[in-house]
């Protein structure tokens, strides 16, 4: 059994893009057994169903796909928790990490800021207006929640490298930023954060997984249920910021 929810209101309303990658899958699976979760959304470019949750598609090449799938989700209720699980490091494609400045192009860049950046930025505006408010007199704590890295700190950047990925991260984290400002002003008890979720043994990960220290190399659902332990304990101080999968905040 995974993480109850106990901060957001009883028979709250989630939404997961990125509902077929693996930490996606694994978050979807997590808030399906979750005795306080009323409704889960799998959202994917497939649009597939995921452990039982409805499935809705969308396509970054159809931009408005995105707020229509939020929109889908919303039209029972109010959303509490939307999710963008989504990202990319390497692809068949331009898009690989960068070892040398000498390999910096401009198809790598699109693409590493296309997935990393524009995809959730989507996902953030079509969400927060759909976030739950509650009411005046009981109001709810809602969270958009972002998939970022610890490798978009500015300020932890020690070793170089991987410079499109690097960029399009940190971008993403002052869209968490900028978007969490307004946010707070029209929902006082709502969250915008990132998320770090660690080196999860997904596809993006497997060709870098070498270097990985013994024990820091988790599971899908290791990493899920850890990032939703983290959003269970957030409160509205916290929008704005980006966390790490054991809590710990994550320096700009």
């Amino acid at each position: 059994m995974g993480p109850t929810l106990t901060s957001l209101p009883d028979r709250y309303r989630a939404v997961v893009f990125g509902a077929t990658g693996g930490i996606g899958s694994a978050l979807v699976d997590h808030l399906r057994k979750d005795p306080r979760c009323g409704a889960v959304f799998a959202a994917s470019r497939q649009g597939a169903d995921v452990h039982g949750a409805t499935g809705l598609r969308f396509d970054l090449d159809v931009p408005d796909s995105v707020d229509g799938a939020v929109a889908k989700a919303a039209e029972t209720g109010p959303l509490h928790l939307v999710i963008a699980a989504t990202g990319g490091l390497h692809s068949e494609g331009a898009m690989a990490p960068e070892k040398s400045w000498t390999q910096l192009g401009h198809d790598r860049f699109m693409d590493a800021l296309r997935v990393n950046t524009v995809l959730p930025s989507l996902i953030a505006g079509a969400a927060l207006s759909r976030l739950s408010q509650g009411s005046r007199s009981a109001p709810e704590k809602a969270v958009f929640a972002a998939l970022s890295a610890r490798v978009g700190s500015i300020s932890d950047n020690r070793l170089g490298g991987w410079h499109a990925y690097r960029a399009a991260k940190a971008a993403l984290n002052q869209v968490i930023r900028t978007c969490s400002i307004e946010l707070a002003r029209k929902a006082p008890h709502a969250l915008c954060v990132g998320l770090h979720p660690g080196t999860v043994d997904t596809a993006l990960s497997k060709p870098f997984q070498r270097g990985v220290p013994e024990g820091k190399l988790f599971t899908p659902a290791f990493s899920a249920e850890q990032l939703l332990r983290v959003l269970d304990g957030l409160d509205a101080s916290a929008s704005g910021r980006v966390f790490d999968w054991a809590g710990q905040e994550i320096a700009p």
